[in-house]
């Protein structure tokens, strides 16, 4: 029996995919890493590999073929509700399995901010593979480029025009809580992260022209380091919004045990009861045009008036 390298094999079972596949218009243009990449003029089969790539695309009403898992999770982004539970997973966020990338048969894929040059290498001889965005873009540009790439820019055009009007109208309808300053955290088995200044959620905020900790403004679209319980000031907000990654596990039980110690209870948006635990997949994540439209939600059940 004949045995092949995994490379080898998904070499093998690209050519099949490509020799299967009918022909399609196409057009070349340049990836968030400046590659030159020629794309379908209208794909039809789209294999998204970030969160970001997945929640573009069912903004945009289009249907991945597959998709990998959301950050640090077993399934989809849970945000994105039972239609993207749907979805034919692709393997774990990072860490496509190649095998299944081939079987869902593309004729695109959408990279997110890979920067392997050996994992994008592999993913170009199945499909096309796009770049959609380099770390700490904003969310709002890099939609744009996946609009560009799907043939969808008037649809995304309409979707960006429509989330800034309803910022516009929830910053309103706060009135004076608009001024409040928000804290946004993620909480880890080591200890709480706070969301830096260009983080999706924070870019978010920023659209509601609500403030941050003077602490949680430094530059970057990561987190910071883990804080231990005696350093939680620097979490501390008139707001707080804090969640975890997944629904279960060390992380949870970590924030349940802080929320009960002395120091937390300290704070003083504990003490106004004013912490609200929120999908950390969602708030501390790269997101996008779904996430954006979510975390609006979530500010408006949490300050709107009654």
């Amino acid at each position: 029996m004949i045995t092949f390298s995994p490379l080898r094999r998904v070499a093998l079972f690209a050519l099949m995919a490509v020799c299967a596949a009918p022909a399609l218009a196409q057009r070349n243009i340049v990836d968030a890493a400046n590659r030159a990449v020629t794309v379908p003029e209208r794909a039809q089969r789209v294999v998204a590999l970030s969160e970001l790539d997945l929640d573009a695309l069912l903004a945009l009403k289009i249907k991945p073929a597959g998709a990998t898992k959301g950050r640090g999770q077993t399934a989809m982004p849970r945000y994105l509700g039972a239609a993207a539970n749907a979805i034919p997973s692709a393997g774990n966020f990072a860490a496509p399995v190649l095998d299944l990338v081939v079987g869902m048969q593309p004729d695109l894929i959408l990279a997110g901010g890979m920067s392997d040059p050996e994992l994008l290498t592999q993913l170009a001889k199945i499909a096309p593979t796009v770049v959609t965005y380099q770390p700490g873009e904003n969310w709002q540009a890099t939609f744009r480029r996946i609009g560009t790439v799907m043939g969808k820019t008037p649809e995304t055009e309409a979707f960006l025009t429509d989330y800034l009007a309803r910022a516009d109208a929830l910053r309103k309808r706060l009135g004076e809580r608009a001024n409040t300053t928000v804290s946004v955290v993620r909480w880890n088995p080591q200890g709480p992260s706070y969301m830096l200044r260009d983080s999706f959620a924070s870019l978010v905020l920023a659209d509601l022209k609500m403030r941050r900790p003077a602490a949680q403004m430094q530059p970057g679209a990561a987190h910071s380091r883990p804080l231990s319980l005696e350093a939680l000031a620097a979490i501390d907000a008139d707001w707080i919004f804090v969640g975890t990654l997944s629904t279960s596990g060390p992380a949870n039980d970590a924030l349940a045990a802080a929320r009960q110690s002395p120091p937390f209870r300290q704070l003083g948006a504990s003490q106004r009861n004013q912490v609200r635990a929120v999908d950390g997949s969602l708030w501390t994540s790269p997101g996008g045009p779904l996430a954006a439209l979510a975390i609006l939600a979530d500010v408006d059940k949490a300050l709107a008036a009654p």
